[in-house]
């Protein structure tokens, strides 16, 4: 056998996880002929030299199965409990990493995840990652696989609580995934219907909310369903947050900086509670009976769908081209029909977001879709 590969699969789970490991070990093997080793639980499997060996029979099956054969942890290497404290476990990740012999490692991950690739890269190892999540949050990169995967999860679920909204005249509000981002929300609820959609890039007044359902009331609709992203908040709510963060960015003072990213933390992690009174608030503004439904990590389970099955082997295969041209310090990122090698320098500290001009937020609108404004 020639070169021999690391993968490892860090941060949230996500549908195609699977595919895409398959994907890469089949590549290697076949095309290649490059040994592949997995790294169980992410950065801290790495860390603890904890592997496998991924070939024929491992790597077989795989394809349809949601979750990743792995583990994964959100364990970073230089911010890592290991007994009683928080260590820089740079180093003993580079020793493991030499002492395999590995040509690269492959890092499968969200926007962490490709912060802490390259924070290794930085210190010299080979790396390259996939984006992957079901957010569809990660910078450079049109799509990333687990997205369409939830997203007909979610939007499914929107088609079930129609019937339950229709039959008992309610309000049925729906809390979607998507962290600080709307793509999951905005499509699932332009997918599943919803008469309402609420997502973090566009902060929402009530009270407009309140009038639109009201006006479907007269107009003879008994029921409306409200989709929510997890991080849509009121236009106050919002104000507040950029406060804090102004605030945040202008001090020096270590405590007091300290004390301010753990209300930030609070604030955006306290989204249930938030969706929770926008459901009581709605409730008591139009006189509809008012329920809420958290999907949670209902929409991160399952077999991925044939879009995600594909669009993981696509960057999978595409992965080992580029370990076997030697480019590293990348991420495979989709373009259009193809796929490309993106700097990590490029990708991390960067969020895509929803654009207010994006087609589907014109869409939305123009088919009378109530954005919270």
């Amino acid at each position: 056998m020639g070169k021999c590969i690391g993968i490892l699969t860090a941060g949230g789970d996500s549908p195609g996880l699977n595919a895409a490991i398959r994907a890469i070990g089949k590549s290697a093997l076949n095309a290649y002929n490059m040994q592949v080793i997995g790294f169980r639980d992410g950065f801290r499997g790495l860390m603890e030299n904890r592997t496998v060996r991924l070939e024929g029979e491992i790597l077989s099956g795989i394809l349809t199965l949601g979750g990743t054969i792995l583990g994964t942890s959100r364990d970073k290497p230089h911010k890592m409990p290991v007994g009683s404290k928080v260590q820089d476990m740079t180093e003993v990740i580079i020793d493991n990493y030499h002492r395999h012999n590995l040509e690269a490692l492959v890092c499968i991950g969200g926007g962490g995840t490709q912060k802490n690739a390259y924070r290794l890269a930085q210190a010299g190892m080979n790396v390259i990652t996939l984006p992957k999540t079901i957010d569809n949050d990660v910078a450079m990169t049109d799509i990333t696989f687990g997205f369409d995967t939830a997203l007909s999860i979610a939007t499914e679920a929107i088609d079930r609580l129609h019937s339950t909204a229709h039959s008992h005249h309610r309000i049925i509000v729906v809390e979607i995934m998507g962290h600080n981002t709307g793509w999951l929300g905005l499509g699932a609820g332009m997918a599943g219907g919803a008469d309402v959609i609420l997502i973090p890039e566009m902060p929402y007044d009530i009270n407009q909310v309140a009038e639109a359902i009201r006006r479907r009331r007269h107009r003879g609709k008994n029921f409306s369903i409200v989709a929510v992203s997890e991080g849509a908040l009121s236009q106050e709510d919002a104000k507040e947050l950029a406060q804090l963060q102004e605030e945040k960015q202008a001090t020096k003072d270590e405590k007091k900086q300290e004390k301010l990213i753990s209300t930030l933390n609070a604030f955006q992690a306290n989204h249930a509670t938030n969706t929770l009174r926008l459901s009581a608030q709605l409730e008591a503004l139009t006189r509809l009976e008012s329920r809420l439904t958290i999907l949670g990590h209902l929409q991160r389970g399952g077999a991925p769908t044939a879009t995600d099955r594909i669009l993981a082997t696509r960057l999978g295969t595409a992965c080992v081209a580029a370990i076997d041209e030697k480019r590293f310090g990348c991420m495979v990122a989709v373009k259009g029909e193809s796929t490309e090698l993106v700097k990590l320098s490029e990708v991390v500290g960067k969020r895509k977001v929803v654009p207010l001009d994006h087609p589907w937020v014109r869409a939305a609108l123009e088919t009378g879709t109530c954005l919270g404004k």
